[in-house]
């Protein structure tokens, strides 16, 4: 049986498959948009899935998010690593330099980044078959 529990605007039911929130104002809901504000923004997910494979330096980071420029690379890596989601990891020696990796929480966040990725490959035909219907009317 679910449990329904409501604040302000925002009710959650948690039932077996899972929680399920509808929109408003409780502090669940405000973490949520958050949340999806940061990771809908036009390089956050990218930089995720580059980061997936393996450690990167800033410069092979930069190259593997085509388009990325050094300023936004830099603010979302910090976004990143503020929210523990990325390390930052200073090599001092003979060639010093920076890498980021992702840390458990941040690798963590692969499989559903993975999901939202391959449901747009997948969609991403008839999302264009509706367009063009849309736009011809």
């Amino acid at each position: 049986m679910p449990i329904v529990t409501a604040e302000d605007n925002c009710a959650t039911q948690v039932t077996d498959a899972g929680i399920r929130m509808e929109p408003g104002d409780s502090a669940e809901c405000r973490m949520v948009r958050e949340f999806l504000g940061q990771l809908g923004d036009k390089w956050t997910l990218l930089v995720i899935l580059a980061l997936g494979s393996a450690p990167m330096r800033f410069n092979a980071l930069q190259r593997a998010v085509v388009g990325i420029s050094h300023r936004m690379l830099t603010v979302t890596l910090r976004k990143l690593e503020r929210d523990g989601l990325v390390d930052r990891a200073i090599h001092t020696g003979m060639s010093p330099h920076t890498s980021y990796e992702l840390t458990p929480l941040g690798s963590s966040f692969i499989d559903p980044v993975m999901a939202v990725a391959n449901w747009a490959i997948g969609a991403h035909p008839q999302i264009e078959q509706n367009r063009e219907r849309f736009d011809r009317r």
